[in-house]
């Protein structure tokens, strides 16, 4: 098991070697930030966009919670984290992508089709029930569809890329830039047992192998 201590090592590991080979980058990166792609991913510790799309210090602009969700826009007062991180993405780093990623055997996916924290009380799970309330209405139509076994969890875990992209057509400086022309929303699933990345197709709505 790693704990901060072999955090700590890692992290000397890094100052020896890779901060030393990409110090110019260091150096660059020390004035400002210019990515060009936002990943919206889930906060599991098996999929690190990063290490996936193995990708340099600076080139991807990443949010991750449970479940890779993003909420509608609301202007309600609130503490809105996504949202806040999404505005500064779209309308001051510029970034001409939005990727939302989930990923295979997803637990905010899992907790979603079973209704595992209903109820809850916050400490217990109640903050759990309420962000995966965002797929109550998506899991109503997995369930019909495909039961609650393994497939209806991929099923949900598609449903939730699904549903985050839909969010994002809700707010209005995201869709202005899609309508323009300078912005693209896309869908990604990594499946952790195979390593294989899927991609949403718009046109079919399908996921394929990249």
């Amino acid at each position: 098991m790693t704990l901060f201590n072999d955090l700590i090592d890692g992290y000397r590991r890094f100052r020896e070697t890779c901060w030393v080979d990409q110090r110019e980058r260091w150096k660059q990166l020390s004035h400002a930030q210019s990515p060009k792609v936002m990943i919206i991913g889930c906060s599991d510790s098996r999929v690190d966009p990063a290490q996936i799309f193995d990708t340099s210090p600076g080139e991807i602009f990443a949010v991750r919670n449970v479940a890779a969700l993003v909420p509608p826009f609301e202007t309600a007062p609130g503490y809105h984290g996504v949202s806040a991180a999404l505005e500064f993405a779209v309308t001051q780093l510029k970034v001409e992508e939005i990727v939302v990623m989930g990923h295979g055997e997803c637990g905010g996916c899992q907790a979603a089709l079973h209704s595992a924290f209903d109820g809850a009380v916050p400490g217990e799970g109640g903050f759990i029930s309420h962000w995966v309330g965002l797929l109550d209405e998506a899991r109503d139509g997995v369930i019909a569809k495909h039961g609650e076994g393994e497939d209806a969890l991929h099923a949900m875990e598609h449903a939730a890329i699904r549903v985050s992209l839909a969010n994002l057509r809700t707010f209005p400086f995201v869709v202005e830039r899609e309508q323009a022309g300078t912005l693209t929303l896309r869908g990604a699933w990594f499946a952790i047992r195979t390593g294989v990345l899927h991609l949403l197709d718009n046109a079919t709505g399908e996921f394929n192998a990249a």
